[in-house]
């Protein structure tokens, strides 16, 4: 049942559709969920958040007691060894803080690292605090066995450091998109080279996940309660290849000079006090793609 719906972008409520699927199916996944502004945080510059056929405005409670099961359901379909990373922001509610880690430890994936995610823009420029530009980028981990830490990262991606900087995307019909860049980033620092993965996005909106699963040659699952948003990301997806231009400018960015270690070896720079004689590339990230 669950292979008929890789490479599907489905109809339906998040929670619910989770729930049907298999144990140990996902290689890797990537969400921004509505965040429950409550449909009435606006700035000057940015208009209120409303979704297509979903509101964004339930007791907070409610809202983190829906999160926590949605993602205790994609703990469960993930495979050992297998990330999800988790887009939202800090909130405040009548002057209280409402931050994601409130949740986020109430469930079972270990919090690997916090990311920054700098949008350049603030949603909201009154000056009643200092402007909020930044976005949270949560990487969470699903434990093999008794290894809580995972394998390392290629220096060529863990050289892009924990603040990522692009802004949202431009032109798109759903009313909070992140920047193809972002899940690209994330795909492929965390699979590498390796192709044909299963990545899902349980909120896939405009199937931004879904288009930088099919470029990097993964399969893809995408949930969304909104037809429109359902059916707009079909038809991006049959554009995919429209989209590459924009993977190569990301993944261009994804090459290292010699590592610390090969350097170490080689008698060369290993400290602020001693300067390298020799650069050489090591790698080169620009993919070739074939369909």
């Amino acid at each position: 049942m669950d292979e008929n719906r890789v490479n599907q972008v489905i109809c339906g409520d998040t929670l619910r559709t989770l729930k049907t699927f298999n144990d140990n199916l996902i290689d890797l996944g990537i969400t921004s969920p509505p965040y429950n502004k409550r449909e009435n945080k606006k700035g000057w510059l940015v208009k209120n958040v409303v979704y297509s056929q979903a509101s964004d405005n339930l007791p907070e409670s409610e809202y983190q007691r829906n999160q926590i099961e949605v993602l205790e359901e994609l703990y469960r379909i993930t495979k050992e060894g297998g990330s999800f990373f988790y887009n939202h922001k800090i909130r405040w509610e009548r002057g209280q803080l409402l931050h994601p880690m409130d949740w986020l430890r109430k469930t079972k994936w270990i919090v690997k690292q916090e990311i920054i995610w700098d949008r350049m823009i603030a949603a909201n420029i009154r000056g009643w605090r200092f402007w909020q530009v930044e976005e949270r980028v949560y990487w969470l981990y699903k434990p093999k066995g008794n290894n809580i830490i995972g394998d390392e990262l290629n220096p060529k991606h863990a050289l892009l450091t924990s603040i990522w900087r692009f802004p949202p995307e431009k032109g798109n019909p759903h009313p909070a998109p992140f920047p193809l860049a972002l899940p690209l980033r994330i795909i492929y620092s965390v699979l590498d080279e390796k192709e044909g993965g299963v990545i899902i996005d349980p909120y896939c909106g405009s199937g931004t996940t879904l288009v930088a699963a099919r470029i990097l040659k993964h399969s893809y699952i995408g949930i969304d309660i909104s037809k429109e948003y359902v059916n707009f990301s079909i038809e991006r997806l049959a554009k995919y290849q429209d989209e590459i231009g924009i993977a190569r400018a990301e993944l261009e960015k994804h090459i290292v000079m010699k590592t610390f270690k090969q350097r170490k070896e080689n008698g060369e720079f290993v400290g602020r006090h001693r300067k390298s004689t020799t650069v050489e590339k090591v790698d080169n990230p620009l993919l070739i793609f074939n369909d």
